[in-house]
C-alpha cells in the first residue's frame, strides 16, 4: 500500500506553499531513512488509499470508514489518522486522549519556540472578543492560566470541535482548577475550525474562543477577521501537536 502523510492542522490556503517546504524537508529525513515517503501531501480523502470494508484494530473492530465512502474533496482526520498506510500527520492531545492513542503510533511534537504563549513542545491558547469588550493582555511568561473570569462570565462561547485541546479541552480544564465549569458561558457553539471560530466572534455570532497560539499567529497574518478581536486572556501551556505514523510501520520511526 502507498504511504500517505499530511500536515493538516496549520495547512492553511495562504501558506500552502510553505506547509509544502516543510514536508519537502521531512521528506528528505525519512527517505535518508529508508522510508518510502510520498512526493505530496495528502489533502483530500480521495487522495487516501482505499480500505474495502473499512479500517481495522488489531482486535478487527473497525475503527474508521472506508476512505473512498467519504466525501472525495473533504479530508476526514479522524479516518485520516488511523489509517493503516499512514507514514505521518499532525494530531492534538484531545483526540490522543479520547481514543486515538492505542491506534496510533507518537513519533515527535511540533516546536512553538518563537509563538506567543509557545515553548518549544508546549503551546497555550490565547482567549478572544472583540476590541472594546475586554482588556489586552499578553501571554503569561511562566505559562500558567490566565482567564478573566468576570469578563467572559455569561457570554457566548465559540469553539472548533468538542476533542481540541486547544479550542475546548484546555479551557474546560483550567476553568475547572479555579472552581468554575462551562456552564459560566450562556451559550456554546461548535464552529468545525479555529479559523470559523475567530470568525464567528469578530461578527458578532459568538462573544469569546479560545484559539491555538499558532493558528491565532496565523490568523494575524492572514485574516482580516482578526483585527476585530483581542486577546483577554490565556489557557494554561500544554503539550503542542503531536505527530503520528500507523502502528502498522516500523517502531524506529525517527530515532
Amino acid at each position: 500500500m502507498t504511504l500517505v502523510a499530511a500536515l493538516p492542522m496549520y495547512d492553511w490556503p495562504e501558506r500552502r506553499a510553505e506547509v509544502d517546504a516543510q514536508w519537502s524537508l521531512l521528506r528528505g529525513i525519512l527517505r535518508a531513512e529508508s522510508f518510502d515517503a510520498p512526493d505530496h501531501l495528502t489533502r483530500r480523502n480521495a487522495d487516501l488509499p482505499a480500505v474495502p470494508g473499512g479500517i481495522r484494530d488489531a482486535a478487527g473492530n473497525i475503527i474508521a470508514p472506508d476512505p473512498a465512502t467519504l466525501p472525495p474533496d473533504e479530508l476526514d482526520l479522524p479516518t485520516l489518522w488511523r489509517h493503516p498506510a499512514l507514514l505521518l500527520a499532525q494530531t492534538c492531545w484531545g483526540p490522543m486522549e479520547l481514543g486515538l492513542q492505542p491506534h496510533v503510533r507518537l513519533v515527535g511534537q511540533d516546536d512553538y519556540s518563537g509563538t506567543e504563549g509557545g515553548k518549544e513542545a508546549f503551546y497555550s491558547s490565547p482567549i478572544v472578543m472583540r476590541r472594546g469588550e475586554g482588556v489586552a493582555i499578553v501571554a503569561p511568561p511562566d505559562g500558567k492560566p490566565h482567564l478573566p473570569l468576570d469578563t467572559i462570565r455569561q457570554k457566548r462561547l465559540a469553539f472548533n470541535s468538542p476533542d481540541s485541546m486547544s479550542g475546548y479541552l484546555s479551557l474546560k480544564r483550567d476553568l475547572e482548577a479555579l472552581g468554575e465549569t462551562l456552564g459560566l458561558f450562556i451559550s456554546h457553539s461548535e464552529t468545525g475550525g479555529h479559523r470559523k471560530s475567530i470568525k464567528a466572534v469578530a461578527t458578532g455570532r459568538a462573544d469569546v474562543a479560545a484559539i491555538d497560539c499558532k493558528s491565532w499567529e496565523l490568523a494575524q497574518r492572514y485574516d482580516e477577521a482578526a483585527s476585530a478581536l483581542v486577546v483577554v486572556g490565556w489557557t494554561g501551556r500544554r503539550k503542542g501537536l503531536p505527530f503520528i505514523s500507523s502502528r502498522e510501520l516500523p517502531a524506529h520511526l525517527f530515532t
